[in-house]
């Protein structure tokens, strides 16, 4: 008899505390924070303004570090890295996803994605990543006459071409109106599906939770509750 074999975590965080500053101008962003994401998993992080959700996202990505805790990916640790190593991880394993689009206005489509080709090992085709998120014909136009919907599934592509083990979306619908948010999650949640990408998305927005495998409930700087979706839902389904 065969025993199954149990994955570790691709991410895992275990009794994280982030503090900003120190006696009266002290701020505790995080406390007792202990997760576990696994590969190819969906993940929400929700919580409102001030839950401590994007300070969290930003430990997870190497962009922070912890005042105290444990991080692990692929059960290194991230915590007490040097930058260089953090710089290494950010390079080789996390494609970032923000609110704003942090587009090159000078640059084509094509021109903005290839960009980060330069830094990764082992790169999708420029082409294939824009198809991926539906751009191919506007693949050579800037980004000044492109909507705000397609300046984000560029920014998804930027993200995508160096095949990031894992997507970090900080509120990538947050500038966007219904409609086009629908089309961007559409894309993320492709992208998790299709690569088998390790996403993550914080959103301040319940609705948006449905789409995901699970949801971490953030307020106060402490994860309050997990949710499990037994059946995900679609784009199509979600209503807010």
């Amino acid at each position: 008899m065969e025993l199954a074999t149990v994955q570790p975590p691709m991410l895992a965080a275990r009794d994280l505390a982030k503090v900003y500053g120190s006696g009266e101008a002290e701020v505790v962003a995080l406390h007792d924070v202990s997760l576990e994401i696994g590969r190819g998993e969906f993940v929400v992080l929700l919580g409102a303004s001030g839950s401590g959700k994007s300070t969290l996202l930003n430990i997870l990505g190497g962009l922070d570090v912890p005042t105290r805790g444990e991080v692990t990916f692929n059960g290194q640790r991230l915590d007490g890295a040097s930058e260089a190593e953090l710089t290494r991880y950010r390079r080789e394993h996390v494609g970032f996803v923000f609110q704003f689009y942090n587009l090159i206005p000078s640059l084509t489509v094509r021109e903005n994605v290839a960009l980060v080709t330069d830094i990764a090992a082992h790169p999708m085709d420029i082409d294939e990543a824009i198809g991926l998120v539906g751009l191919t014909p506007r693949r050579d136009h800037f980004p000044a006459q492109l909507s705000g919907g397609e300046q984000q599934r560029v920014a998804i592509a930027r993200a995508i071409v160096k095949r990031p083990d894992l997507l970090l979306c900080d509120e990538p619908t947050g500038a966007l109106d219904y409609a086009t948010g629908k089309l961007v999650l559409d894309v993320i949640a492709g992208i998790n599906r299709d690569l088998g990408t390790t996403a993550v998305v914080i959103t301040h927005n319940s609705a948006i939770a449905g789409m995901a495998d699970r949801v971490f409930v953030l307020g106060d700087g402490c994860i309050q509750r997990v949710e499990r979706n037994t059946a995900k839902k679609t784009s199509a389904e979600l209503t807010w």
